[in-house]
């Protein structure tokens, strides 16, 4: 089940928005991700094809294992509908520079002519589904 979960507080977003995630992924899911501002500013995303325990897995367990310290996040289930289930595909997208993450559910009936309008502006798409 595709889902959008978010913090911001005094506590580590780390394992809030993984836990938020896990009781997201009731009917499964194709992809999960990330996204969290750490102390100095710096965006941390991590994403990747598969279900919230592979992320979990991957980010050494939660809690202190994962490095992350930053209280600001926004996380993402998401079912392949559009685009095959891969990392790159995976949500949070972050911009060309990196200094933003988002998510997003749901169907933008204008997606074509959004791609082609940033195309023209030089905006280079990692994936099938930003």
């Amino acid at each position: 089940m595709c889902g959008i979960v978010g913090y911001v507080g005094p506590k580590k977003a780390d394992d809030l928005l993984l836990s938020g995630l896990q009781r997201l992924e009731y009917r499964g899911s194709a992809s999960v991700g990330v996204a969290i501002v750490e102390r100095e500013g710096s965006l941390v995303v991590r994403k990747q094809k598969g279900k919230v325990s592979g992320l979990v897995r991957a980010l050494g367990g939660g809690g202190e294992a994962t490095g992350l310290s930053g209280t600001l996040g926004i996380g993402h289930t998401r079912w392949a509908t559009h685009g095959v289930p891969s990392d790159a595909n995976s949500h949070p997208h972050v911009s060309a520079e990196g200094d933003f993450a988002l998510v997003h559910n749901g169907i933008i009936e204008n997606y074509a002519a959004l791609k082609e309008r940033l195309q023209r502006e030089g905006y280079v798409f990692q994936s099938q589904t930003d």
